[in-house]
């Protein structure tokens, strides 16, 4: 509720010149003005320093029969009110109550309680004066003003604005400035530009109100702007503090430019140079990415200045620098500095990226012997290191002594929690949490999106859309479209993408990225190429994404395009990248192009090849038929191979039926990852095509020893916003009467003949006909064609390699039955349409 509500009806009052006014009943005692006033200034007032101080200087008046001078008062007042302190202000009041309440009196109190933050007693005051009919001035009204700038009591200001205009100071350039300044302290920078551009003159005042208005609202463009049109369009020279906000926009905006020429400005303008304008360089240099100009102002003032010193190791820490910012912070100390609470979590934050709990522990023990554990800040910072060093017991021991838990620590835990993998710990926490906000929920479902728990956290989504009706931002978005994109689900893409451009979420290039991402795993390049080519700014992540939807839809040309395209743009390209590119090539078949990207790398960009590098070559080559040259790349490696170079070259002599090579490639597995399921599985494919047995039993039985055991393979296709699994062999799907109807007349319009050397086990023909028809690609195609409309295109996402015979099937079946069969098994996207598939049978 507004305190002045009712000023602008009292205008008899307010308006009165006269100075007689009615008492209210608690002023029947009040003291009326003696003639007895001090003649000389009262010199010894000014030395009082503290309460005690002018309690004894009241004293010494009541001992001269002073204490009903109203010039000796008003003073004693005035000066009680600059001290600022609770029990000064309360002193000063108690003389005031006993007073003749001159305006002079009210305008001290006023302004004393508006500094010291108590600004209902400043406005309550106020409200005080005007009933007591004593016209506010030009000083009362910006006091006033300040109380509401303070207390953000919009309603108040515009009641005191509405008095402004009233009583004819709104002309009055200190009132203006006060407006200027409450509104845009306030948020409401409309009102504020209004205020100010009606100003008939202006002081640098004026100026610096408006531009931090603008600085500290986020408005940093519009800060700078303004600036600039300062010193352009009036002989009017800014001040530190106006410097200081420039500076700030200048950080927000991240441009060094405009930053080095406000640098340059203050240099040759004689603007003084304070400690806080240093700090805030040094922030907006380091801001900007210049570290060695910031660096170079940080020698230059010392290690003596605590928020200097705080500026670097705090924009250290956020750099990733940690070692740089316990420099710093190390240097303060030696120079006999003493940190303060920032300082502390700079310290705690390196602590924590770095991963060291002895350091942790040491900052720790500074927090509680210095008090600092009562900053939620602080103690925030603590859970973090210690969930991050893999101490979850002692940061939950700090949770729980927490008195002040805020949303922020509860996100704390929760993410760390999340970190640590324990995501039941996770979800209680939040479900027991007593407010949540959009960070609470983009931890609890990034954290599921981590653990691999795709659908749940779809679900965690739509229950903080329906029921707490939270409206997601763009790192919501971010999650969720990732888990969209391991499902592969198109329909949930689309709606997602969807809702992005139906709520405005800023599209960035990370946002941007995730969605070309999700798309190119759903099966839908030419969408994924449109969110790519739509993006104004894109970096190298955002070309990696859409050169793997080329590769991953068998496009090599297009992605190798899109490769060389991103170079001619100027752009550096990373290891990851060059990823993409390799797989493209391994994936179209273009061997040549391979190694001459794959000898680029060190020679042209300067990126070393890593192990996945020659990884993507060993399979490029082994997919070509070269093994003996990708068995000749791994042994001139500078490093030691991994066991996934030697699967993929594993992988290569299945598709060649290299026995003897397949055999020495899955020795060097087993030394390197004798858990690893896949390399054995491989081996025993081999040894199976080959129609070795005995050797395949002798795998088997090593598997079964080590307790390792074969993933079943598994298909997801998705039916009206339904997902629907199929794993190999089961026929527990309620409508697997009707799939196993269908799969009959398939075979039958087909006159499909089954690639029985897809079955490798040793087994009769019979079964080996059977068990092909209970592939889980087979039963999800199969159920798709009974349950979607005709013409309509099929999607199926594997989690392994989709088999020779049922590629061959679902081509078959693309042509008879008119229909497009999109197949996503775990190394690419087929799209097969009318007999024909985009891998051209090369995978």
């Amino acid at each position: 509720m507004a305190i002045l509500g009712t000023v602008l009806h009292l205008s008899p009052v307010v308006f009165a010149t006269s100075t007689s006014r009615p008492f209210l009943p608690n002023q029947t005692h009040r003291t009326k003005p003696t003639t007895n006033s001090l003649s000389s200034p009262i010199t010894s007032l000014k030395k009082c320093k503290t309460i005690d101080e002018l309690k004894l200087f009241h004293h010494s008046l009541a001992k001269q029969g002073l204490d009903n001078d109203v010039s000796a008062i008003t003073k004693l007042v005035a000066r009680s009110c600059e001290l600022g302190t609770r029990e000064s202000l309360t002193f000063a009041r108690q003389l005031f109550d006993i007073s003749y309440g001159s305006r002079y009196m009210y305008n001290s109190l006023i302004r004393g309680y508006a500094s010291s933050g108590l600004c209902e007693e400043a406005l309550l005051l106020f409200l005080r004066m005007m009933i007591d009919g004593v016209s506010p001035d030009k000083y009362t009204f910006p006091f006033g003003l300040s109380a509401c700038a303070k207390s953000r009591t919009i309603r108040d200001g515009v009641q005191i604005h509405g008095l402004i205009v009233r009583m004819d100071y709104a002309k009055d350039l200190f009132v203006q400035n006060s407006l200027v300044h409450f509104y845009a302290e306030c948020g409401d920078l409309v009102c504020a530009r209004k205020v100010f551009d009606g100003m008939p003159q202006r002081n640098v005042v004026s100026w610096t109100s408006m531009i931090c208005g603008y600085a500290r609202r986020g408005f940093a463009e519009e800060a700078v702007d303004l600036f600039f049109e300062m010193m352009r369009s009036e002989d009017v020279r800014p001040n530190s503090v106006t410097m200081v906000c420039v500076i700030s926009a200048c950080a927000k905006l991240e441009d060094l430019e405009i930053g080095e020429k406000v640098h340059a400005f203050i240099s040759s303008s004689g603007v003084e140079v304070n400690d806080v304008m240093v700090s805030a360089l040094v922030d907006m240099y380091m801001k900007c990415n210049d570290n060695d100009t910031a660096k170079q102002l940080f020698e230059q003032y010392g290690a003596r200045n605590l928020d200097l010193c705080n500026a670097m190791a705090s924009n250290y820490v956020r750099q990733g620098l940690t070692k740089e910012a316990l420099d710093v912070l190390s240097l303060m100390m030696d120079s006999g500095v003493r940190p303060d609470r920032i300082s502390t979590l700079s310290a705690i934050s390196s602590c924590s990226q770095l991963k060291n709990v002895l350091l942790g522990k040491s900052c720790h023990g500074y927090v509680l012997r210095n008090g600092f554990e009562s900053w939620d800040n602080v103690s925030n910072a603590l859970i973090d290191m210690y969930m991050k060093c893999r101490k979850q017991d002692t940061a939950v021991k700090i949770f729980d002594r927490m008195m002040n838990k805020t949303v922020v620590t509860w996100n704390s835990i929760i993410a760390g929690y999340i970190e640590n993998g324990d995501v039941d710990a996770a979800w209680e926490t939040f479900n027991t949490m007593p407010e949540k906000n959009i960070v609470s929920w983009n931890t609890i479902i990034g954290g599921l999106v981590q653990e691999g728990m795709f659908e749940e956290a779809i679900e965690v989504f739509r229950s903080m859309q329906s029921e707490e009706g939270v409206d997601a931002d763009g790192v919501t978005m971010m999650s969720i479209a990732s888990a969209c994109g391991h499902l592969g689900a198109l329909d949930l893409a689309k709606w997602i993408y969807y809702y992005v451009e139906k709520n405005k979420i800023q599209l960035d290039v990370k946002l941007g990225t995730t969605l070309v991402d999700m798309f190119s795993r759903c099966g839908d390049p030419e969408t994924a190429l449109s969110i790519f080519d739509g993006l104004a700014n894109r970096d190298v992540s955002a070309w990696t994404a859409a050169i793997r939807a080329m590769a991953m839809s068998g496009n090599a040309e297009r992605a190798i395009g899109l490769f060389d395209e991103m170079i001619e743009q100027g752009l550096k390209p990373d290891g990851v990248v060059f990823v993409g590119a390799l797989t493209a090539c391994s994936h179209g078949g273009l061997v040549q192009q391979g190694k001459e990207i794959f000898e680029s790398m060190e020679k042209v960009h300067g990126v070393s090849p890593e192990e996945v590098h020659y990884g993507c070559m060993v399979d490029l080559l082994g997919r070509a038929g070269l093994l003996e040259e990708a068995l000749q790349l791994i042994k001139s490696m500078p490093l030691e191979p991994n066991d996934v170079i030697w699967n993929s070259l594993l992988a290569a002599c299945r598709v060649q039926g290299n026995v003897e090579m397949a055999a020495y490639a899955a020795g060097k597995i087993q030394v390197l990852a004798p858990e690893r399921t896949g390399s054995y599985v491989l081996l025993s494919n081999v040894y199976a095509s080959a129609g070795r047995w005995n050797d395949v039993a002798k795998v088997r039985l090593s598997m079964k020893e080590k307790g390792l055991r074969k993933p079943p393979g598994t298909s997801l296709i998705e039916i009206r916003g339904k997902t629907h699994e199929f794993t190999s062999g089961d026929e527990s799907h309620p409508e697997m009467p009707q799939i196993e109807a269908m799969l009959d007349e398939v075979s039958r319009e087909l006159g499909h003949v089954p690639d029985l050397s897809s079955v490798l086990m040793d087994v009769d023909e019979q079964e080996k006909r059977f068990m092909l028809s209970r592939h889980s690609e087979k039963l999800a195609m199969a159920f798709g064609l009974i349950s979607s409309n005709k013409g309509t295109r099929i999607r199926i996402v594997k989690n392994l390699r989709v088999c020779s015979d049922c590629h061959s099937f679902a081509k078959s079946a693309s042509k008879v039955y008119n229909r497009e069969i999109v197949l996503r098994d775990n190394n690419r996207f087929h799209f097969i349409s009318q007999g024909k598939c985009s891998c051209n049978d090369f995978w």
